[in-house]
């Protein structure tokens, strides 16, 4: 075999040895723009985690009012926390413990404030989110292996999008003059769909590709312990600063209605979204939410008899490093404007997986049919070279 063919040969190895990578690829896309969603597919299922409004003027529970609701419903439940998601159909999720060790998260509803349901430990929306990010492997010591491979896909994505801007000359008529031919076969057809989606996708690829990079940084800074982190660490409240009742009840605290109030005071614009409740009579309450920036969440820590501030996590609180990096995970997930948001990061995703499936289908009949050129030009070759051999035999046989 001559040096060219042997290169050909290796060429051709080399593409199909790439077949199970690109479907990996496409898995984990596919698996992603489901995660976008799935929350939403869990409410579809599981009526529990709707938030029916019993009437159409029936207007939102208070904190305080969801906290009583339960108390009534269930004296011995002590509420450890209440999250109200951002879309106002979903039911509220509270993290609530018992006498006996359990602890549960319940779905309440926050016009009425009846426990309409237990969430389970592991749904739909946690097995697309864990398929997705971490390939199911578990975490053991630090972040697990499926982490690094998923997050790894980030760079070749991101290689993808840059080489493909380079190799298709002058993209930008793509958003003038769409291509995409219907009737010139299957190969022009998904061609055409591969090079436009890719024009209109330029602005989500760039941002899932630098987000899932970013994500593979952070696990090899927390598995080699070093933190970017500027949060300062809460102290426990001290002995002195429990007020003690004088028949030995538990003080009284601040109620969340009025804890909400004083964060908001510091916090102009915050609209609080959780509130955790302290776990003992020496740990603070907390409360927050997000505020003018969606992609970030700021915290008020109150010391819950007086009400005072203890600490604040705001905004101008981070660093230029931590701005960015804490939004890496919303831009990711498309988890921080509502349903509207959900939906554009669906479509796109949604493009990208058909764009890796295109690509996938082109990539693989043009490796096919050059693999099958080759062994037609090796069978070929062959037979000239035997011819001669043949003739000589001949010759010799037949004097």
């Amino acid at each position: 075999m001559s040096k060219k063919s042997r290169s050909k040969l290796w060429f051709l190895v080399h593409s199909w040895l790439a077949l199970p990578i690109w479907f990996f690829v496409l898995i984990v896309c596919v698996t992603g723009t489901l995660a976008v969603v799935s929350q939403e597919i869990v409410w579809l299922a599981n009526p529990q985690m709707r938030a029916s409004q019993p009437t159409d003027d029936a207007p939102l529970l208070s904190y305080d009012q969801v906290l009583a609701a339960i108390k009534k419903a269930e004296p011995r439940t002590v509420v450890e926390s209440i999250s109200r998601p951002d879309e106002s159909h979903f039911a509220l999720d509270v993290q609530v413990s018992y006498p006996d060790g359990r602890e549960q998260t319940v779905y309440v509803n926050p016009y009425t404030g009846v426990i309409q349901g237990v969430a389970p430990d592991f749904n739909f929306q946690a097995f697309t989110r864990a398929l997705h990010g971490w390939w199911l492997v578990p975490f053991t010591n630090g972040f697990s292996w499926g982490w690094y491979l998923v997050s790894f896909l980030g760079l070749p994505l991101l290689a993808s999008l840059v080489t493909g801007l380079v190799v298709y000359k002058r993209f930008w008529k793509g958003f003038f003059s769409p291509t995409l031919r219907f009737r010139h076969g299957a190969r022009i057809f998904w061609g055409d769909f591969h090079r436009l989606s890719g024009i209109w996708s330029i602005w989500f690829i760039a941002v899932i590709s630098i987000t899932g990079t970013w994500f593979l940084i952070q696990a090899l800074l927390f598995d080699n312990h070093i933190s970017i982190s500027s949060e300062p660490i809460i102290p426990a409240m001290s002995r002195e600063a429990v007020p003690i009742s004088a028949d030995g009840s538990p003080p009284p605290r601040i109620s969340l209605d009025r804890a909400i109030e004083i964060a908001q005071e510091k916090i102009p614009g915050l609209e609080v979204s959780f509130v955790s409740l302290p776990a003992n009579a020496y740990t603070h309450l907390n409360v927050g939410g997000r505020g003018w920036y969606p992609l970030m969440f700021q915290t008020a820590t109150l010391d819950p008899y007086s009400g005072e501030l203890a600490t604040s996590r705001l905004l101008s609180d981070r660093t230029s490093l931590e701005f960015v990096t804490e939004s890496m995970r919303p831009l990711h997930t498309g988890d921080f404007g509502g349903l509207w948001i959900k939906l554009i990061w669906f479509f796109f995703g949604l493009l990208l997986s058909m764009m890796v499936l295109s690509g996938l289908l082109i990539w693989t009949k043009r490796t096919a049919l050059a693999t099958a050129n080759a062994l037609k030009r090796e069978s070929k070759k062959n037979r000239v070279q035997a011819q001669p051999a043949m003739r000589r035999e001949t010759s010799e046989v037949n004097p």
